[in-house]
């Protein structure tokens, strides 16, 4: 019987905490990511990289990942600008992260996961409250990252609650997801939301789709709720007036607002992807393709946008990856959402699988919303979390 925890042990449990509870920060990353490479390495993962390659996610999250580096080869190097395409390799962090959880240190990445993410949603509410402002400044998080975080936590409890056995966590549960959507619609993040509550929707739909009078009866309560909100929440009645501001400012042939900026990103996206459809044009070289195309791109009609905003991706997964590195790109992340749900729905969650994989398509379509420096790293720890523990606890909450 072991009666002591080895240095070791001690190290490699630090490590699990440290990513859990502080990638929030991005600087933590920096020590965080290494620590847990290191740790893996201690741990022997070397040796048992065979076993986590067997699983379709890891398959896809390499796939892409090889494909943006062989897409350096036909691309000029991105010797300047930020280099956003190097956050899709975030998604590696889910190899050693898997690796190193077991029965002994599910409870630690757990906690810290949860500890995390509760300190992080304390921290923006008072600054919602007492500050008034969007976002997390303390955090360097905007208010679409903290947004995409209130929905992920909303999504997570609805998917728990869809299959809990007792009555009394499944409503505490729907409780906390009301009271995080609540929050949702006091942040400025309107396709988020409305994205959060679609996967709802969805998953409300697959739980009771055999019993209609139950889906119409939450879908009721869901509605209810979300008109009592906007109707509510100033930031909400904001936005909605800058989406009428925008489509006026459309009208007038004048891209220079959030969403026609969104507009001209997926035209010139759309006619670069046409353009090469089997390559793209390198790993790197979408940003600069925009910028360069503009000029004369429809006479120019989207030339003036870089003194709007600064270049930095497409606004969306699908177009960005393309452009990267064409058609082979978009069947990898499709490969990466198939894989992502066939993960759950194998460890009988298919219903919190559904609604976070959707939940990711839709935040994609109008966002980069896989090199979102925060969410990738949330949504694969939960995941991981839920294979090991359906690895020790195979029955139903």
């Amino acid at each position: 019987m072991q009666t002591s925890i080895t240095r070791q042990e001690i190290f490699i449990r630090f490590a699990l905490v440290l990513v859990c509870a502080g990638f929030w920060r991005g600087e933590v990353n920096l020590l965080a990511f290494p620590l847990l490479i290191i740790a893996s390495l201690m741990d022997g993962g070397l040796y048992r990289l065979h076993q986590v390659f067997k699983l379709p996610l890891v398959q896809a999250i390499v796939l892409l990942c090889t494909l943006l580096l062989a897409g350096l080869l036909w691309s000029e190097l991105p010797d300047h600008g930020r280099m956003k395409w190097v956050k899709y390799f975030t998604l590696l962090i889910l190899v050693p992260f898997y690796l190193l959880l077991n029965k002994e240190r599910l409870p630690w990445a757990t906690g810290g996961l949860v500890t995390g993410y509760l300190l992080v949603l304390g921290l923006g509410v008072y600054q919602w409250q007492v500050t008034g402002e969007q976002g997390i400044a303390l955090l360097n998080m905007s208010y679409l990252s903290f947004s995409a975080m209130l929905g992920a936590g909303a999504i997570v409890a609805v998917g728990l609650a869809c299959v809990s056995r007792s009555v009394p966590l499944a409503i505490v549960l729907w409780i906390a997801a009301i009271a995080l959507i609540y929050v949702q619609f006091h942040q400025y993040g309107r396709v988020l939301l409305l994205a959060a509550l679609m996967a709802i929707v969805l998953q409300t739909y697959l739980r009771y789709k055999l019993d209609m009078r139950k889906f119409f009866g939450i879908f009721a309560v869901v509605s209810i709720a979300a008109g009592v909100f906007a109707y509510s929440s100033p930031a909400f009645q904001e936005r909605l007036l800058l989406v009428k501001s925008d489509i006026e400012l459309l009208q007038q042939g004048n891209y220079s607002s959030s969403l026609g900026y969104r507009l001209a990103m997926w035209d010139v996206g759309l006619h670069g992807i046409a353009e090469r459809p089997w390559t793209g044009y390198g790993t790197g070289a979408p940003e600069r393709y925009f910028d360069t195309t503009i000029q004369t791109y429809k006479n120019g009609l989207y030339k003036d946008l870089p003194a709007f905003q600064k270049t930095s991706h497409y606004h969306n997964d699908w177009i960005e990856i393309g452009m990267h590195v064409g058609v082979a790109g978009l069947l990898a992340v499709l490969f990466l959402y198939w894989a992502w749900y066939q993960t759950f729905r194998r460890i009988g969650l298919g219903l919190l699988g559904a609604g976070l994989v959707s939940y990711i398509f839709l935040a994609g379509l109008t966002d980069a919303f896989l090199i979102f420096s925060r969410m990738p790293v949330l949504l694969l720890a939960i995941t991981a979390i839920a294979m090991r523990w359906h690895q020790q606890k195979p029955e139903r909450i």
